[in-house]
């Protein structure tokens, strides 16, 4: 699922106001911009200690110093000169949506990289501030940046902060009515400078910001062009190209190249006037850690630590605090029914096979919600780390081998978050090919947080062995499912990748309990409807004979091709509804002996594959197109069964059962 902020604010009864003024929050990857977003804002958006952790413009209207503002929480960009899709959605949400005010957030470990970025913005003429995020990170670098300095220099308010502990929202709220537009001295020469002006003249008078699209127009930025036409006619965005490729042709250098150059003589000055670092430093713990997690000979040892720690917390201590709440609230409720609905079709309705309760309520709250919290808290705190960009650099060799550049680790690594999350994430991919093969993996074999939390549950109810057969044999099937569709892929062109690997930090308990919460009440809010409304189907089909009629006709399907028993059916129908729900009724099977030690395995890893969620779907056709959407998901469950039926049977030839 895709976790998103609402339009209302905390503390405020919610009611329709009309916009004011629009702040657009912006920022390179994993500057703090959603923890800006929330301070500000009082909403919630997923925060995590890597970057693409937000993949889609957020945006909530509300009071702050009882002014009406309207926020936009936007990806991160590194300029206005788009090279992926992601940063065309940020450039033209504020072309087109004209802020009256934006916020660059800025990591002080990064002010080099955000300056590019702050150039841009200051030529947009739009009034802006900065928020000088993590300070407290660069200090124990040995690095100091005059933030002063910085502010006189760029001639905008800039305020320090430590987003994650709220240091610096206050003053941030009250710089918003003192932002100024930056000071734009730059110039690139007599003869580039006459050719943006002459661009600019022979533009649409209603076109905003022509200065800096005629810059880009300048430096041959393709995608600005097809701005240009949609905000005029075709007859007058034609005769603008012909005249900005007339003006091109009088320069003998790189248009591009030389005002790179230029912006970078002013970033060094700026940086080399406000940054003072430290000549003796002592030794990083996080950086060694960081090092180890990403050395081969290491970093698979504390994966596989990781991951047995995660097994134990939400196999022992998951099902133990399941254990303990079923017998304090459901046992009592359990036997009061039985004592007052005689058995029947109300007592069947309430707490049989189908029961709205015991499938329902109880397995939602009683049984999934324990597995997803643990794992939540556990998860939620390896992101917090700065863990997860780490493991993508540890498997980078590994994907390599699938035709994926580096660029494409990132939105597959985050599929164990979200594989919805992950799948938008693809959009910065760089060619067809390895967004194309990135999807797939995505949504085939790859457990997202809440399917793996269930899983680990699921498989440990049979042991740690069962939980690395059906672990490795996922992690297998992906890997030789990227080795055939890069095998097979027609191939294009590549780009080059650079990883940025944020520090490793202590976690703040306070952030993860939050973002735990946030997690078990958006699981609640979307899959307990679900959860009661699956059984009503199931005990209604059951009752009309419906479902019976189901299982007659997939039974040489599901028992004789897949090896499982009848009652699978349930959890295959439940599956395609919502995994979580399916997960609980497998649990019941599990429980009642009813799945032995093969089928539990088998069946792990075919719910895993078959059919991706409804919102990974929705995420797939939004990125592939509806055609190769459904195609791909056609494939997807089709591979599924053939692979359970070849695991069934070699796993049954192994076992003997």
């Amino acid at each position: 699922m895709v976790e998103k902020a609402e339009d209302y604010t905390k503390g405020h009864t919610r009611k329709k106001i009309a916009p004011g003024k629009k702040i657009a929050i912006v920022g390179l990857p994993n500057t703090g911009k959603s923890q800006v977003f929330n301070n500000l804002t009082g909403k919630y958006t997923i925060v995590a200690n890597y970057p693409h952790s937000t993949v889609e413009i957020q945006k909530v209207v509300c009071n702050v110093n009882d002014l009406v503002y309207e926020y936009f929480d936007t990806p991160g960009i590194y300029s206005l000169s788009a090279n992926s899709e992601e940063e065309i959605i940020v450039r033209e949400v504020l072309l087109n949506e004209q802020p009256d005010i934006i916020i660059q957030c800025i990591d002080a470990n990064q002010l080099k990289q955000s300056l590019t970025l702050t150039s841009d913005l200051i030529e947009l003429g739009i009034p802006m501030l900065i928020s000088l995020n993590s300070i407290d990170e660069t200090v124990k670098k040995g690095i100091w940046v005059d933030s002063k300095g910085l502010s006189r220099a760029l001639g905008v308010p800039v305020v320090e902060s430590i987003a994650v502990d709220g240091i610096g929202t206050d003053e941030l709220r009250e710089s918003i009515s003192k932002a100024k537009r930056g000071i734009n001295d730059q110039r690139y020469g007599d003869i580039i400078d006459n050719g943006i002006e002459e661009i600019q003249s022979r533009m649409p008078d209603d076109l905003s910001y022509k200065r800096k699209i005629a810059m880009l127009l300048l430096t041959s930025d393709s995608s600005i062009e097809d701005y240009v036409k949609r905000s005029t006619d075709e007859e007058r965005a034609t005769q603008l190209k012909h005249e900005v490729e007339i003006i091109k042709q009088q320069f003998r250098l790189n248009v591009k190249r030389v005002i790179d150059d230029k912006r970078n003589r002013w970033i060094d000055d700026i940086v080399g006037r406000v940054i003072n670092k430290q000549l003796v430093l002592p030794k990083d713990i996080s950086q060694t850690i960081a090092k180890l997690s990403r050395n081969i000979y290491t970093g698979v040892p504390i994966l596989m630590i990781i991951v047995a720690f995660m097994y134990y917390m939400v196999v022992d201590v998951a099902s133990k605090v399941s254990g303990l709440m079923e017998r304090l609230f459901w046992l009592p409720v359990d036997r009061w029914i039985n004592s007052i609905v005689p058995p029947g079709v109300y007592n069947d309705f309430l707490l049989g096979n189908y029961g709205v309760l015991s499938v329902g309520i109880a397995n939602a709250f009683l049984t999934i919600l324990p597995i997803l919290s643990i794992f939540f808290l556990t998860y939620g705190t390896l992101e917090d780390i700065g863990y997860v960009p780490n493991l993508s650099v540890l498997t980078r060799r590994i994907f390599e081998k699938f035709g994926l550049s580096g660029a494409a680790i990132m939105p597959i690594v985050l599929g164990f978050s979200c594989k919805t999350m992950a799948t938008l994430t693809t959009k910065s991919l760089y060619t067809k090919k390895e967004k194309y093969i990135a999807i797939y993996l995505i949504g085939f074999a790859l457990p997202c947080s809440a399917q793996m939390g269930l899983n680990i549950s699921i498989l440990g109810r049979m042991g740690f062995r069962a939980f690395v057969i059906a672990f490795s044999l996922l992690i297998l099937i992906e890997i030789v499912t990227g080795l055939v569709l890069n095998r097979f892929l027609k191939d294009d062109s590549t780009r080059y990748f650079i990883q940025e690997l944020p520090l490793i930090r202590l976690p703040n308990p306070k952030d993860i309990i939050k973002k735990t919460y946030y997690r078990i009440y958006w699981f609640i809010k979307e899959a307990v409807p679900v959860f009661i409304c699956a059984p009503l189907l199931l005990f209604t089909a059951d009752k009309l004979g419906v479902l019976a009629l189901i299982k007659k006709l997939f039974a040489p399907v599901v028992e004789g091709f897949l090896g499982f028993p009848i009652r699978m059916v349930d959890v295959i129908l439940l599956t395609v509804a919502r995994r979580e729900v399916a997960s609980g009724l497998f649990i019941n099977l599990i429980e009642k002996g009813e799945i032995n030690y093969v089928q539990c395995i088998v069946a792990a890893v075919f719910t895993t594959m078959f059919i991706p969620c409804f919102a990974n779907i929705g995420a797939m056709i939004k990125e592939l197109g509806l055609k190769s959407a459904l195609y791909m998901v056609f494939i997807i469950s089709t591979s599924a069964l053939l692979i359970a039926a070849t695991l069934n049977w070699v796993l049954v030839s192994i076992f003997k059962m």
